[in-house]
């Protein structure tokens, strides 16, 4: 009995493995985007996320070079506090610093026996000196780039800083309307709003209707009509971008939402219809007999069963629509281009051509992040049963 146990238990281990990789390698890389984004710019060009949690920059060096005289607190020596400000500021920099070291006091070198640090411990030293001193004390996690970012801020400190001490800018106010600032992410994500919503409440209404048509209703060419948007699934969008842009162009559609808002619904129904039509047709053929026989029309039928029994189907639906359109960034630059920016675009005009505002990045990726994880998981209980609609009989 031990032995069927334990045979059971080294069965499930691969299994388990699987699954924990798996969700480390989703779980792992978020959690440090989401610690990356709450830090202060100095500490990201300077430490990578996992050193969060660690001592302080420059607390080791300390202890090392410093701690044996100055004390732990740095206040052991009164004529030489390193809790004083006005002290540290002598030390700006680790050259000014260094050349201290080297100096003798009373002529004996001033680090005795202690070897004098290298220059980026002496940075690194500095660093913790301005923090105990109070001269430049930087919070461990800070909302600055989730701010700078909706605010599409692009100055050298943090957008509260110049706007509580005043600092002109040419695009920034410094109140609410700097939330639709076009180059924030503030008015990129009502932007995306405005494509999503439309774009994934169309094709799900419309294939509704539709998967209604060819579970229930029987016309002509029922079969081929519906085997034929089952084959266009596998039409690229990609090959179509150029003749309906240019169909646009003669409807001027180009640069407005209806244009997004057709091409998301075109290309969304294929699958939208499949899965409805396997969803509803797995509905026992009763309950339609004994709606049909109390003279219910199908108006009648559809949106007072159909509708509510398929809301597994239509939660799933609003899920894999919402997430592609959401994520989407070819469709919307092709046909809104860089004058309404949605979140996809705009989060690749965060970082500079010099490589500057990955602070802004971090912040703004998570904020493109976290809409789809609230419909993802407001609606994850209907997830499996409608991506099992039709598969099951009986």
């Amino acid at each position: 009995m031990n032995r069927d146990r334990i045979n059971r238990l080294l069965n499930r281990i691969p299994t388990h493995f699987i699954i924990i990789l798996m969700i480390a390698i989703w779980v792992v890389p978020t959690f440090g985007l989401l610690v990356t984004s709450l830090r202060p710019t100095q500490a990201i060009n300077t430490s990578g996320w996992w050193t969060v949690f660690s001592a302080p920059r420059g607390s080791q060096e300390y202890a090392q070079s410093c701690a044996a005289c100055h004390g732990d607190d740095g206040a052991a020596l009164p004529n030489a506090d390193l809790t004083n400000p006005e002290l540290i500021r002598n030390f700006p920099r680790s050259l000014q610093l260094l050349d201290s070291l080297n100096r003798e006091i009373n002529g004996q070198p001033h680090m005795g026996s202690v070897p004098v640090p290298d220059s980026q411990s002496a940075a690194n030293i500095v660093v913790y000196l301005k923090r105990i001193s109070g001269v430049d004390v930087q919070p461990r996690f800070t909302l600055s780039n989730y701010v700078d970012a909706l605010v599409g801020y692009r100055g050298t400190r943090t957008y509260q800083q110049d706007c509580a001490e005043g600092v002109a800018s040419l695009d920034l106010y410094c109140d609410a309307r700097d939330l639709l600032n076009p180059r924030g992410m503030g008015r990129a994500f009502i932007n995306s709003l405005i494509v999503t919503i439309p774009a994934t409440i169309l094709p799900i209404l419309f294939a509704a209707f539709a998967g209604y048509a060819f579970a229930w209703l029987d016309f002509k060419g029922r079969f081929a009509l519906f085997a034929i948007l089952v084959g266009l699934q596998v039409v690229p969008l990609q090959m179509t971008l150029v003749p309906i842009s240019r169909i646009y162009a003669q409807l001027d559609l180009n640069g407005k939402f209806l244009g997004v808002w057709l091409f998301h619904t075109g290309f969304g129904m294929p699958y939208a219809i499949y899965l409805m039509r396997n969803f509803l047709g797995s509905l026992p053929r009763d309950l339609f007999e004994s709606a049909y026989i109390d003279g219910a029309s199908h108006w009648t039928v559809f949106y007072r069963m159909v509708i509510p029994l398929a809301m597994p189907a239509i939660a799933s639906l609003g899920i894999f629509q919402f997430l592609w359109v959401w994520n989407d960034l070819l469709v919307a630059l092709v046909f809104l281009g860089g004058t309404t920016p949605v979140m996809t675009y705009q989060i690749s005009n965060m970082v500079t051509s010099l490589g500057a505002g990955w602070q802004l990045l971090t912040a703004s990726a998570f904020l493109s992040m976290l809409l789809p994880m609230v419909v993802f998981f407001s609606l994850q209980r209907y997830f499996v049963r409608g991506m099992l609609a039709g598969a099951v009989k009986g």
